[in-house]
């Protein structure tokens, strides 16, 4: 097995946006996650991969204080989140594996709806809607009832959902899943453009080895413990591979085309 890599420190494409710092959580006698350290910062998507079982739902979890952190810190924008309020968590947007939609309501409804509970008064929350339903290409459809909307419409708009109280990080948990090839591939796109134009940071928990582009961070997360974290060309450089999957194959000595 190849010895873990250092994680390295925010460069030119940003500074540290989400630290985790040796964190560990246990479910009664079974280690979750163990001594798990990397850095995502801003202006760039962060890739995390890794087997069923690696861990990446419990890192998540943590990450939106879902689950309470049992050793290490996480640290968001300098913050220690278990060491604050709630407001810590207000840099954050999460877009979620499940919908979270209102399939009944309208595009505008379940945009107010969500810009209502975070705060924002209407006319900044229908300010901030139009940018980003102009962004999607959906200014046209405020009207429409969700359920009428393809699944790839629904993605964009769950993430333009998100950036309504404009993050400085988005947690994307399988984003493109479910969706057909051209409409994946759109998005994908999409999300590596926000990154480098909004300079948002990203971390993308994903098990398809062709979401990644040259520069992006990826983080190899197996049984609890990261085996490798670097730029996506050093990870396979370093493993003495020729793509991405064959790196991920030979990090965590398995690979069965899924991740948990």
């Amino acid at each position: 097995m190849i010895a873990p890599t250092p994680v390295r420190s925010p460069d030119a494409a940003g500074g540290s946006v989400l630290a985790f710092r040796d964190v560990g959580y246990r479910y009664g006698s079974r280690a979750a996650l163990s001594n798990v350290s990397f850095e995502v910062t801003a202006a760039r998507v962060t890739l995390l991969l890794g087997p069923n079982g690696a861990g990446k739902t419990t890192l998540f979890s943590l990450a939106c204080r879902l689950l309470a952190l049992q050793a290490g810190d996480i640290n968001l924008l300098g913050t220690s989140i278990a060491r604050s309020g709630p407001e810590a968590l207000t840099p954050l947007g999460i877009v979620f594996q499940q919908s979270t939609l209102d399939l009944d309501l309208s595009v505008r409804q379940n945009l107010r709806y969500f810009a209502a509970l975070h705060g924002l008064a209407q006319s900044e929350a229908d300010r901030r809607m139009a940018v980003e339903l102009e962004r999607i290409g959906m200014a046209g459809r405020q009207g429409e009832q969700v359920r009428a909307l393809n699944g790839g419409h629904r993605r964009r708009l769950e993430i333009a959902r998100a950036l309504l109280t404009e993050p400085s990080l988005l947690l994307l948990d399988e984003p493109t899943v479910g969706l057909d090839q051209p409409t994946r591939r759109a998005l994908v796109a999409y999300l590596h453009q926000l990154a480098r134009e909004r300079g948002l940071a990203l971390l993308w928990a994903t098990h398809l080895f062709d979401e990644a582009e040259p520069g992006d961070t990826i983080v190899v997360l197996a049984k609890g413990s990261v085996r490798m974290a670097g730029r996506c060309e050093e990870v396979i450089s370093a493993t003495g591979t020729v793509s991405l999957e064959q790196a991920f194959a030979k990090l965590t000595g398995e690979f069965d085309g899924a991740t948990g």
